[in-house]
């Protein structure tokens, strides 16, 4: 009966934003698709609409609407203030962080600083990802930083400063510390090496910080 649809139709409930983790494992089969991997680049260029995104990408109406959609359905392009189409960096800040390896619990606690385990430290000073500042007692510090350069640079994996400082930022957003400075310290503990513009963390970093 239609009133029978209708009540059905209302209470439905309305798709929910996916979780971090499931969008980051969505996301080479969002963009192995040649129509929203163009779709989006148009977005990020500044095409604020549908028929902008159609002109600038070379797609039809209808591949470009289908790649709106599920550009959207997974919250990496939305609508500013200004009802345009924007790209969502909050999002991709979100997923940053969602990839970061946790530390286990006995790789956390196996360094400690002057007051306990060093998962305690890490607790206090890095929050949602980011370094909410340095802690000024040096003990303390290296934990951190040691913490910093675990998570984020792999063992013998050679990084341009370029990535490196990208690397950096997103650690250092909305905090205290630039990152200039947490690249500077991390190559004065020797958690990173520099030579000829190129960044490597020691294969053995036991020895980093321990000075």
């Amino acid at each position: 009966m239609p009133n029978d649809r209708s009540d059905a139709s209302v209470g439905a409930p309305e798709p929910s934003e996916p979780t971090p983790s499931s969008a980051l494992a969505a996301l080479p089969a969002l963009f192995s698709e040649e129509s929203r991997v163009r779709a989006f680049a148009a977005v990020a260029l500044g095409a604020g609409d549908a028929a902008r995104v159609a002109r600038e990408a070379g797609l039809s109406a209808k591949d470009t609407a289908g790649a709106l959609r599920r550009l959207r359905d997974q919250g990496v392009v939305t609508s500013g203030d200004d009802g345009e189409l924007v790209v969502a960096h909050d999002r991709f800040r979100e997923l940053a962080r969602a990839a970061r390896p946790v530390p286990s619990a006995a790789g956390s606690s196996a360094v400690e600083g002057d007051d306990g385990p060093a998962d305690i430290v890490v607790r206090t000073f890095v929050r949602d990802g980011r370094l909410v500042r340095l802690p000024a007692r040096w003990t303390r510090k290296k934990v951190v930083l040691r913490h910093i350069a675990e998570q984020t640079f792999a063992p013998g994996t050679e990084y341009p400063e370029r990535t490196v400082d990208e690397k950096l930022r997103a650690w250092c957003e909305d905090g205290e510390v630039d990152h200039v400075t947490l690249r500077r310290h991390l190559v004065d503990l020797g958690h990173l090496r520099r030579s000829d513009g190129i960044y490597s963390r020691p294969a053995d970093p036991a020895r980093a910080g321990t000075a």
